[in-house]
């Protein structure tokens, strides 16, 4: 692992009130609303910098994680949602900046860079920050092939990298757990990533094999079937 870069001087975003607000009310009203069965939490460390990795089947994701996890946790979000127009583009804005959202670009260049900057920016920071390596969710439920900006993040700052496997979020519907036979939502949390032999391999490389094995334990921890390709079927 190579050492983490210097601080960057741009300011971290931060959850604010109104994430921890959320929190409070959010848990109660999804273990009525899902009931979800969470496993291994106790996996994400209790202090330093975590990067979260998961697969991503619904919109859902973006708040069972948090709402399941021991630490406040902050995720890339589209960049859309701190630009609209009028009193709901600004209220978005507020909202999202309010929850430590870090806006990202469905671009490459000097964008993406920007977004891997200020996640790693968190990191650094001593925060947890979760990424959906695959870049978008999957409508087809299998597990497909990671991007390297997790792992990018990941080497850059020496973070845990903790795999999140999530079953059922694309189906889960509100108290769908009561109807006879419906499996419940679940929220995996997989032991962190041993990257240690990866100290001195050179970075392209060592950046191939994080990819790897992050995706490996996310199918582990999901049961997912791995596509071995690209998503390409959602946009969101």
């Amino acid at each position: 692992m190579t050492a983490p870069a210097p601080p960057s001087p741009t300011p971290v975003p931060r959850p604010g009130a109104v994430y921890f607000l959320g929190r409070v009310v959010l848990r109660p009203l999804f273990w009525v609303l899902y009931r979800p069965r969470i496993v291994g939490r106790a996996n994400l460390p209790e202090r330093g910098p975590v990067l979260l990795a998961s697969n991503h089947l619904a919109a859902l994701d973006t708040v069972i994680i948090p709402t399941s996890a021991s630490r406040p946790v902050q995720f890339l979000i589209k960049s859309s949602y701190f630009t609209g127009p009028g009193i709901l583009g600004r209220f978005k804005r507020w909202f999202f900046t309010s929850i430590g959202g870090v806006p990202v670009h469905r671009s490459t260049g000097r964008d993406a860079r920007a977004a891997l900057d200020a996640g790693s920016s968190i990191l650094r920071a001593g925060n947890v920050f979760a990424v959906f390596p695959e870049g978008t969710r999957s409508r087809d439920g299998k597990l497909h092939a990671g991007h390297g900006g997790a792992a990018w993040m990941a080497r850059d700052t020496g973070a845990a990298v903790v795999p999140v496997g999530l079953i059922g979020t694309g189906t889960a519907k509100p108290l769908s757990h009561l109807l006879p036979g419906r499996r419940r939502l679940e929220v995996r949390f997989g032991e962190p990533l041993d990257l240690a032999d990866l100290e001195g391999v050179p970075d392209g490389k060592a950046r191939r094999e994080i990819t790897e094995r992050m995706m490996a334990a996310i199918a582990r921890l999901s049961g997912q079937e791995r596509s071995g390709t690209v998503n390409a079927t959602s946009r969101d």
